[in-house]
């Protein structure tokens, strides 16, 4: 097997684990993806894949970064949480991210409520800015997911065109 085949092989593995990373928010999904991409396209010497086509795929990665950010805290915002309820959203991410797929699920619903009851003290408030901030994510990884199928659509019709 020559170096060629083996960088392939890499960038293949590097895009179907992005892809992965896409609903598990533990790994860096599209930018996973994005190395792969620009890792076949160097191993074939950019001839298939342009630097314009690169920077596209870098300007999608870097709006999935975007709406990672914001979408938990879009969504409790929407519903007037405050400050301690997007930080708390936020910890309950991180903290999330050490048990497994229910404290990625749970872990930024736990952290709004408890951040908004911290300010407000008022469960109702702190139920929907939980709920909320849950919908947000929700639809940040529907979107990421829109973005991953755009980006593997656009280096396939490069790669083939």
């Amino acid at each position: 097997m020559d170096t060629t085949t083996l960088w392939y092989l890499l960038a293949g593995l590097l895009m179907l684990v992005g892809l992965a990373g896409v609903v598990l928010p533990a790994l860096p999904g599209l930018p996973l993806v994005f190395a792969g991409m620009a890792l076949a396209a160097w191993a074939d010497g950019f001839i298939r894949i342009s630097g314009w086509t690169l920077a596209a795929l870098g300007l999608l990665t870097l709006l999935s970064i975007a709406i990672d950010i914001m979408a938990g805290a879009f969504g409790a915002r929407r519903f007037g949480a405050g400050r301690m309820a997007v930080a708390g959203a936020t910890l309950g991410t991180i903290v999330g991210l050490f048990f497994g797929l229910p404290g990625l699920l749970l872990g930024p619903f736990i952290g709004a409520v408890l951040g908004e009851l911290w300010h407000t003290r008022h469960l109702p408030q702190a139920a929907r800015v939980g709920a909320a901030t849950w919908v947000g994510l929700l639809l940040g990884a529907a979107l990421k997911l829109a973005l991953a199928f755009a980006m593997l659509g656009l280096f396939v019709l490069a790669w083939f065109f």
